[in-house]
Formats: structure tokens, C-alpha cells, sequence
């Protein structure tokens, strides 16, 4: 299923008049927040997976 312009633009349409201009700001925050934390808990669980990897770039930036 392939997005072209014009159904952009007519799903960014019916976004405006459902929430309104004052809305949407609010809602792209929340979203922003929700993507930082996503990608800390995946970070997260990407360091607990691979501890040896973190003490290796710690041990590298004092070397420096």
C-alpha cells in the first residue's frame, strides 16, 4: 500500500478538523515523548544485553 501526496494531504485534512490547530502541537509532544522514551527503554535493554560493550567505550573515553 503506497502513500502518494494527495492522500497525505487528505489524511492531514481530516486530522486538522478533527482536532483543530490548537490540538495538534499537544499532541506531536506527546508523541515526541513517547518516541524518547521508547528508544531509552530499547537503549536500556540493549546495555543490559551487552554490559561488556558499555565498559568497553567507558574504558576508551578515559584512555583519551
Amino acid at each position: 500500500m503506497n502513500l502518494g501526496l494527495p492522500e497525505i494531504v487528505l489524511i492531514a485534512l481530516v486530522v486538522l478538523l478533527l482536532f483543530g490547530g490548537k490540538k495538534i502541537p499537544e499532541l506531536m509532544k506527546g508523541l515526541g515523548k513517547g518516541v524518547k522514551s521508547f528508544k531509552d527503554g530499547v537503549n536500556g535493554i540493549e546495555d543490559s544485553i551487552n554490559p561488556k560493550e558499555e565498559t568497553k567505550k567507558e574504558e576508551g573515553k578515559t584512555e583519551e
